[in-house]
């Protein structure tokens, strides 16, 4: 066990948090969750504890709860926070704009006042590819304008500059933003994966639950984007590479104390939604039937990582291909439905 080394990790049970979980916990760190299961499970952080081999320790909660917060920071000895609870809902945002401001970028906000007051010097963002809006040419690299599209993006855009900001006033904060293209996967003993609350919004969840049966058909948005087959084109990425690359960036921290730095997190190769489609049943023998409708508000052709700064700065680049992506999800989804 890493002495004083105990983690926050906001977000925890998610999709993503909960793959970085296992991987803080198996290079000894203690891990502290918070989360308010809006889109996840509770028995998730015991999963975690399974497949890790020690236990995170499990808070239910808001953000924008201070007295939750406030229980949270005493009662633990936290020396960093890696933030990925929010809303993440392109189509949703657009529907619901105050709700996600109100959400993601208030949450941080108190999680911020909350670390400020306790005198954490770590923080690691959860940030996205889509602060690269729809102007810039691709591959994405860190220095390019940011923009979005959708008040999701907005969110992450603002809670970028509120850290750049915070980090100006307190120049001993460490702050790593990751900006992440599209995770997909699961983890091997396929005992967590991409498991959310009703209808996915997520593409690869979506394709396993037309695979068991549960949703009769695919529904794939758009076929006339600037692209080779006219679907969109987006950076496939295993979560546990990204989950790898989290704790990668807080090893960063802790050796470049007060640092602030971006990167991208993806594998810098595109992929076209019915391209990963193709592959899912190649992968699996599984036959996704899908339907081609409207395209989505806020969504764009294509986009994808250039991730070499995060090679050369962390360490860090994505290893697991395309057919252990789909493998992997079909794994965790039979294995759920036992």
């Amino acid at each position: 066990m890493k002495k004083n080394r105990m983690v926050l990790v906001t977000g925890g049970t998610g999709y993503i948090g909960s793959h970085t979980c296992v991987v803080l916990l198996q290079a000894g760190y203690q891990v502290v969750i918070l989360d308010n299961l809006s889109n996840s499970k509770r028995e998730v952080a015991g999963a975690v504890g399974d497949v890790a081999g020690a236990a995170p320790v499990f808070y239910e909660g808001d953000l924008r709860d201070g007295a939750v917060l406030e229980r949270v920071f005493s009662e633990n000895d936290i020396f960093a926070v890696i933030h990925f609870a929010g809303m993440k809902a392109v189509g949703e945002s657009v529907r619901q704009p105050l709700a996600y401001y109100e959400n993601n970028v208030t949450g941080t906000i108190r999680l911020l006042e909350a670390i400020t007051r306790h005198e954490v010097k770590n923080i690691v963002f959860s940030s996205s590819a889509t602060v690269y809006g729809d102007r810039n040419p691709i591959p994405y690299v860190e220095g390019m304008p940011v923009s979005a599209t959708s008040p999701y993006g907005y969110t992450k855009v603002m809670i970028e500059q509120i850290l750049t900001d915070l980090h100006t006033a307190c120049p001993d904060l460490g702050v790593s933003i990751l900006r992440y293209f599209n995770p997909i996967g699961a983890h091997e003993s396929g005992r967590i994966g991409e498991n959310p609350n009703g209808i996915p919004n997520n593409l690869m969840p979506y394709i396993t639950q037309v695979g068991i049966g549960r949703l009769p058909f695919l529904g794939v948005f758009g076929d006339d984007y600037n692209t080779p087959d006219g679907t969109g084109v987006r950076d496939y990425i295993h979560v546990m590479d990204l989950a790898e690359g989290h704790e990668k960036a807080l090893g960063y921290l802790e050796a470049h104390p007060g640092s602030l730095e971006i990167f991208n997190l993806g594998t810098g190769k595109g992929t076209s939604v019915l391209e990963l489609v193709h592959a899912f049943s190649e992968a699996t023998g599984v036959e996704i039937p899908y339907r081609i409708q409207p395209r989505r508000p806020g969504d764009i052709d294509a986009f994808y990582a250039d991730a070499s700064r995060a090679k050369a700065m962390l360490g860090w680049q994505a290893t697991r291909g395309l057919e252990e992506m789909c493998k992997s999800s079909w794994n965790f989804t039979c294995q759920a439905m036992k």
